[in-house]
């Protein structure tokens, strides 16, 4: 089970989103933006703007908004150009760090996310130092209690998902990043309700960590990232016990 999902999953229920909904939609609608630069304006043949625009809703991001982010993205909307980086290196305890940012300004971007890094213990490495320890995918979240495993199994691979893994509170439905959306809204449509949906870097391995203070170094490095204006995701391979996650929360 993913340290990310069942961090991100906690965080929505205690509202920690909603608190910043402002941010929030910032970087939902540069992720249209610039899916919609890279992969054209309709969505129809551009799987990535429709994750964007899933996401966008899902957070109830004004569908005017959402259409002058596409607009912007397909060169009718002006202002600066995004590039998309993907920043990689280790934090506290030797945790992998994947950091995708969309950036009218590189440099500063860079030099930002070095800063903190460094400030928690860690550093900032070359491309492509830990991105072979991760697999992109959809992820569909459900709650354990609102959902019967083996009725979710079925109707998941039936939808063409390709695995459903769980834990004591919580069922993850992966997928392939292209067939994302169609899975998502196919399970939804049989009354299925996730209480988290989007695209993760997944780990092929994570780090175990059941100290405090390693631990609360690890999430608030995290927190400060992608706190970070232009920071839209940030993944590890974190892995900390439910009970010390829910207490550092």
């Amino acid at each position: 089970m993913s340290g990310h999902s069942k961090w991100s999953t906690i965080k929505r229920k205690k509202g920690a989103l909603d608190a910043k909904r402002g941010k929030v939609f910032g970087k939902l609608s540069k992720e249209i933006t610039v899916a919609a630069r890279i992969g054209g304006g309709d969505p129809t043949g551009n799987s990535r703007l429709r994750a964007a625009i899933a996401a966008a809703k899902a957070e109830n991001l004004p569908k005017d908004t959402i259409m002058k982010a596409i607009r912007k993205g397909s060169g009718e909307g002006g202002g600066a150009a995004l590039e998309e980086i993907v920043l990689e290196g280790y934090g506290p305890a030797g945790v992998a760090l994947m950091v995708e940012s969309l950036t009218d300004n590189k440099n500063r971007t860079v030099s930002d996310v070095r800063h903190l890094i460094t400030k928690y213990g860690g550093n900032l490495g070359e491309p492509g130092c830990v991105a072979w320890m991760f697999d992109k995918k959809g992820v569909i979240v459900f709650d354990r209690e609102s959902v019967k495993e083996d009725e979710l199994l079925e109707a998941a691979l039936e939808c063409g998902a390709e695995d459903l893994q769980s834990d004591e509170t919580q069922f993850e439905v992966l997928t392939d990043p292209t067939g994302f959306v169609e899975v998502k809204e196919a399970l939804e449509a049989q009354g299925f309700q996730p209480v988290l949906a989007e695209l993760q870097l997944r780990p092929k391995t994570t780090v175990r960590i059941d100290e405090e203070k390693p631990a609360q170094q690890v999430l608030k490095l995290v927190e400060m990232l992608e706190e970070h204006d232009d920071v839209n995701n940030v993944f590890a391979n974190f892995d900390i016990p439910d009970q010390l996650l829910e207490a550092l929360m």
